[in-house]
């Protein structure tokens, strides 16, 4: 009201006028672009055509409108429409400041500028005043409500910096011409910057994409570095969420009868356990891009709760879920997740498309190198780990106590007792069976407090870091009665027939430490195996035996 009391405008016979530049605005206002979260969109030239000609009420309605519009045309959800107001606030404040500031320079509204030039500078500062208040409010909003430090190297105010130097120029052309050819001004310019806006826009497009294409190219190098299946899938997934909204990340495998078991979930920052249900092929969202093969975006649970039928959460909104190819098979399914609607766009989905692609085959190298290498450090009959192992493990280990980070270090060798003689009685295939079943025990025993390993034939070693000599002796008195007290059972078919024989062994065992008995791996090796065989089997097996120097 004070505005109109003030600055009445001057709109008679104006009403025809009125409506194209309503038209105009309303045309810009629906292409903005959004760069780093905060909207670009070119109204300045049309409300600076307006405020020249209609004057300054009139331009702060056709702005608020502009806002409307714009904010209609970015979908903001329920939990941001706080940012109408805020918005229309801002606008309002920004045109009354600045129409203020530029009547308080002289400028006067509906004048001809080439009649009279002295005015033309007065309005091309009306602009420049226009846009640094412009930024310097929104810069402090950001500051404030989302915690974004001021800076004025962003590239969002790069963009807008550009486009306004583009249009303030044309904005002034507009009026000019306005005043001289009237609507048909609208028509003359307008058309060229509708054309331009779209241009634009499809540019920063294009280079939303390249930019996206360039992170991808960059995580797929990255991704190629790790040769550890979850390291791979924990930079997949942090890579995709610097890109991507995303607040639920599941990576989920097929099995044999074509079902999807999760096998990487994480879910608000947090890696959570792989324990929800599998889903069947062509049920759910991940379901049906396993039957299909094709990518899905959805932007809201409206568009995907009648067809899901898995572990989703309830908050969830947008959903990418994008096959996992390599070589036209189908090894896995990405489900992204967010809690906003709209989060994800088509683009989005291409590069995380394309990513799943790169990510199948750093997943697939990383597990052909942890198969070959558990090749090479296991044992193919046990399981356990291989003298290669335990000897490159026990070299670490002695750099360790060398360098002071490890005090203590134990070795247990054992040797099952007269085992040539229950090959002999039961076949090396039974034999074999009680190698994999002392294998297991000696496992299941030591757990976290050492490492088992098969030493060669019927000789195992376990190796325990920061145990003391007589801890160790302790853990070899149980490792010698786990295996003379329980019995093995061997399962044998004779004629079709199948039966179990219980089967008694008993091991000798010799155990060495260091520093106190050796300084280096061989002598510990060496000291372990004479207290086997001096002060084990010698003084009659089944039996504990330590080095004595």
């Amino acid at each position: 009201m004070l505005t109109y009391h003030f600055y009445p405008p001057d709109l008679s016979g104006q009403g025809i006028s009125l409506f194209a530049f309503f038209i105009l605005m309303f045309l810009v206002s629906s292409m903005p672009m959004v760069v780093n979260n905060t909207p670009i969109f070119l109204i300045q030239w049309v409300s600076m055509a307006v405020f020249l000609t209609f004057g300054l009420l009139a331009e702060m309605v056709m702005v608020q409108v502009g806002v409307l519009v714009l904010l209609i045309r970015l979908k903001v959800q329920k939990d941001q429409l706080f940012r109408l107001p805020l918005n229309s606030l801002l606008f309002f404040t920004v045109s009354l400041l600045s129409g203020l500031a530029y009547f308080a320079m002289g400028g006067k509204t509906g004048i001809d500028l080439i009649a009279e030039p002295r005015y033309f500078w007065v309005a091309a500062a009306y602009p420049v005043i226009h846009f640094t208040l412009n930024q310097i409010l929104i810069s402090v909003i950001q500051a404030a409500l989302y915690g974004r430090r001021i800076s004025f190297l962003e590239k969002d105010l790069i963009w807008e910096t550009v486009t306004s130097l583009i249009t303030f120029p044309i904005g002034l052309i507009l009026y000019i011409f306005y005043a001289e050819v009237g609507i048909l001004a609208l028509l003359i310019v307008g058309v060229p910057f509708v054309s331009l806006s779209i241009i634009l826009h499809l540019y920063y497009s294009s280079e939303k994409v390249i930019d996206y294409l360039q992170k991808a190219s960059e995580i797929s190098h990255k991704m190629a570095e790790h040769l550890d299946v979850n390291e791979v899938m924990d930079l997949f997934i942090l890579k995709l969420s610097e890109m991507v909204p995303v607040d639920y990340a599941y990576i989920l495998d097929i099995k044999d009868n074509d079902e999807l078991h999760s096998i990487y979930r994480k879910e608000h920052e947090l890696i959570k356990p792989n324990d929800l249900m599998p889903t069947n092929k062509n049920e759910g969202i991940s379901g049906l891009v396993l039957e299909t093969g094709k990518s899905v975006l959805f932007h809201s649970k409206n568009k995907w709760k009648s067809i899901a039928k898995e572990f989703l959460p309830e908050d969830a909104e947008s959903i990418i879920c994008v096959p996992i190819v390599r070589s036209n098979e189908i090894l896995g399914i990405l489900l992204l997740s967010s809690t906003k609607k709209r989060a994800y766009e088509k683009s989005q989905l291409m590069i995380v498309d394309i990513l799943c692609s790169h990510f199948a085959i750093a997943i697939e190298n990383a597990r052909h190198y942890e198969e070959t290498k558990a090749k090479s450090e296991r044992c193919a009959l046990t399981k356990l780990y291989n003298y290669r192992y335990i000897e490159a493990k026990l070299n670490e280990e002695f750099s360790r106590l060398h360098n002071g980070s490890r005090d203590l270090l134990s070795l247990i060798i054992l040797d099952i007792d007269h085992f040539k003689k229950v090959n002999d009685t039961y076949g090396h295939q039974s034999g074999n069976e009680i190698l994999c079943e002392l294998a297991d025990r000696l496992t299941n025993l030591i757990d976290t407090a050492g490492i088992a390993a098969r030493y060669g034939g019927e000789e195992f070693i376990v190796l325990m870091p920061d145990t003391s000599k007589e801890d160790a002796i302790g853990w070899a008195e149980l490792i010698r009665q786990t295996i003379a007290n329980r019995p093995f059972i061997l399962k044998q078919t004779i004629d079709g027939r199948s039966s179990s024989t219980k089967v008694y062994i008993t091991a000798s065992i010799g155990v060495a430490a260091a520093p106190e008995d050796a300084d280096d791996s061989l002598a510990l090796i060496r000291h372990a195996d004479r207290a086997l065989y001096v002060g084990a089997k010698q003084a009659g097996r089944n039996r504990v035996a330590e080095y004595v120097k």
